[in-house]
């Protein structure tokens, strides 16, 4: 048994924090139905990366709706947001991921819902939380990236800022959504109540930026110092970086700069001795380091440097990840396709519990697929009193 098999979640969302979340709780065994807007539905059925799209959804879409169940649901019609608020009151949670506002002028804002199901759990996923002075700013991931202060870590000291090349705000905050959902499902448990969890993109990016933004405010407000060359961490010292060898490159983490350089038999690397240098003086000492390393095969270094413990690793392309043994041992791709005969490969849930093998995802729904279905089951077509 899936450990919140039981539990009904409504998804409000588009795109992909909020889908994230919810793609995570039916991970987890929750019954998640995605309440969608008739003729179009969520948004990344439609939002097509390089032109991948499996049975008329986009690719993406396929990746973060499986397990879940689709209603088209007119929430502007009063026959639409009556069904809502009937489906609403048998839920354990709702997720939303509107500009803040939105919701209540549908008449389905915390407040209304609470009244209807107090035990419901509400969370609400904005970009940049429902009173900030930007509350009405477009919540992008890559415009959250930009103001949150994250481009500033990335790339070399002489590039422009560079955000991640992935929807990392969107991802993190799924994350904690979906954790500020459980922490209150639980709480649930003792108090009988629900609550109101509230989550932004930019509170999330901030918070992956943990270490960094305490060492600013602790080290008297000093911006970030990208390394000029082979950044990597704008607050490491030296060797932490990705290093160029003969055959392809090498991923070198912390450790101490004179131990590197005996190992790798450069004297002008192992005369680095004074701990405080291996930060300011971490370019000149980075290029020391590559000047050695490019004249031998990865492979070599890494048995040089493996050989005295020295913490290193191999740079991977995808390809070479997915033939190696420790990626098969994950066993991390599945099938979701929903037509016979057609393939849409994707990521596991990286979840898993020891000895439970709880078999394939259920691939992503049409649009409106279960409309009938969950209408009959919750009886949403019947008014009050029948």
């Amino acid at each position: 048994m899936k450990p919140l098999e039981g539990i009904l979640v409504l998804d409000f969302c588009q795109y992909l924090a909020g889908p994230s979340a919810a793609l995570r709780l039916a991970d987890l065994g929750a019954r998640v139905i995605k309440i969608e807007r008739p003729g179009t539905g969520d948004g990344s059925r439609h939002l097509v990366l390089e032109g991948c799209v499996a049975d008329g959804d986009g690719l993406n879409f396929h990746t973060i709706n499986r397990n879940k169940e689709s209603i088209e649901l007119n929430t502007k019609s009063p026959e639409g947001l009556a069904m809502a608020k009937r489906l609403i009151a048998q839920a354990d949670v709702l997720i939303e991921s509107f500009r803040p506002g939105v919701m209540a002028k549908m008449g389905l804002s915390y407040e209304e819902a609470h009244e209807l199901n107090p035990r419901l759990v509400y969370a609400s996923i904005s970009g940049y939380g429902a009173t900030s002075p930007w509350a009405r700013k477009p919540g992008q991931d890559l415009l959250v990236q930009s103001l949150s202060g994250l481009a500033w870590l990335n790339g070399n000291a002489d590039q422009p800022p560079m955000p991640f090349a992935l929807s990392l705000a969107d991802s993190y905050t799924g994350v904690h959504a979906a954790e500020g959902i459980l922490s209150c499902l639980i709480r649930r448990e003792s108090t009988g109540e629900g609550g109101h969890v509230e989550v932004s993109l930019l509170a999330s990016v901030l918070d992956l930026q943990f270490e960094v933004i305490t060492t600013y405010l602790n080290d008297g407000h000093k911006a970030p110092r990208r390394s000029e060359f082979n950044n990597a961490h704008a607050y490491l010292a030296a060797p932490y970086g990705i290093y160029e060898t003969s055959d392809g490159y090498i991923a070198l983490a912390m450790g101490s700069v004179p131990e590197l350089g005996k190992i790798i038999g450069s004297a002008e690397v192992e005369a680095y001795a004074d701990q405080q240098e291996w930060f300011t003086r971490r370019d000149e000492i980075k290029r020391a380091i590559q000047r050695t390393l490019v004249h031998e095969t990865t492979a070599h270094w890494l048995e040089a440097l493996q050989a005295h413990d020295y913490w290193c690793s191999d740079v991977y392309t995808w390809e070479k990840l997915m033939a190696s043994d420790a990626f098969k041992a994950l066993d991390f791709i599945q099938d979701v396709s929903r037509v016979e005969g057609e393939h849409v490969f994707t990521t596991r849930c990286p979840i898993t519990f020891a000895g439970e093998d709880f078999g394939p995802s259920k691939s992503a729904p049409h649009l409106g697929e279960d409309t009938r279905r969950i209408i009959e089951e919750f009886h949403l077509d019947q008014e009050e009193g029948e």
